[in-house]
């Protein structure tokens, strides 16, 4: 049996996945952690947990790849590649067909056209500031004074949504203090925030040939109201995998399998390891 890692360093949050070929390719175990100041060591924690969790020695593991903002930090890592290659071929296993890839982190947000194979085709982010991200949602509940696991669901109870003027999260608490000062209900001011971040994530989708199956990653994805509201604006059902959250480090995962069949038939596997070098 071989097994492999996947680790994505993100801007908040460290995920890591350890997957195996024994009977099908499959995860034997996840883990996330916050990311905090030191970026190597989140990605050692996360790595150590999810090896715990599978009940395998870190020795077991084949080959490991590093993906996310912080991903040459992972002092362990055999190799890195870049989430948008690793959030095309992660939902393409967790959600087969997908066509279109909506994800959305703390810090910023991409759209990743996606072929048969899992391959990227073509993809835009927008990483030069927080406008559409989780770092949005976490600002309006701040202002609001509720925790990021409530905005969602009380979106969803929004009878009559407020417009929101920015989804800039410098002045957005301007907009927000403003409708709560008129007597709006939380409720219609999260549906209004909820609507802005989608009809932002739409405009920059719009610059792919968007196409079904569209698929949502990311850790905004547990956020079933932003998930109804993309739904809303883009006109068509999403896709959202129960590990929506650790689509990026699925995805390293699976390109760390692969890795090791290429180790494995060029006869460089030795003791369940690829050697690097062939050594």
């Amino acid at each position: 049996m071989r097994i492999a890692a996947g680790v994505d360093v993100g801007s908040t949050q460290t995920k890591a996945v350890v997957m195996s070929d024994n009977g099908g390719v499959k995860v034997l175990a996840r883990a996330l952690v916050d990311t905090g100041a030191n970026v190597q060591r989140a990605a050692e924690r996360a790595f150590d947990a999810c090896c715990q969790k599978a009940g395998v020695q870190s020795g077991d593991v084949g080959f490991v790849v590093g993906t996310g903002y912080g991903r040459y930090k992972i002092a362990f890592g055999n190799t890195q590649m870049t989430e948008i290659t690793c959030h095309a071929k992660g939902a393409s296993f967790l959600c087969p067909g997908t066509r279109t890839v909506i994800d959305m982190g703390g810090q910023d947000s991409k759209a990743i056209s996606v072929g048969a194979t899992g391959e990227v085709l073509d993809f835009v982010m927008n990483d030069k500031c927080a406008a559409g991200t989780g770092r949005f949602l976490a600002n309006s509940a701040e202002v609001m004074g509720i925790s990021l696991d409530e905005v969602g669901p009380l979106s969803l109870r929004a009878r009559h949504p407020v417009k929101i003027a920015t989804v800039c999260t410098v002045f957005v608490e301007s907009d927000i203090l403003s409708y709560l000062a008129q007597g709006k209900t939380g409720e219609d001011i999260l549906g209004g925030v909820h609507i802005a971040i989608a009809k932002r994530t739409l405009s920059l989708a719009r610059r792919l040939n968007i196409e079904p199956e569209i698929t949502m990653t990311g850790g905004v994805a547990r956020n079933v109201g932003m998930v109804r509201a993309l739904e809303e604006v883009l006109g068509r059902k999403m896709l959202v995998s129960p590990d929506a959250q650790f689509v990026g480090a699925v995805g390293a995962a699976l390109f760390a399998l692969e890795k090791l069949d290429q180790s494995f038939e060029s006869g460089i596997w030795r003791e369940g390891h690829a050697v690097p070098g062939g050594h």
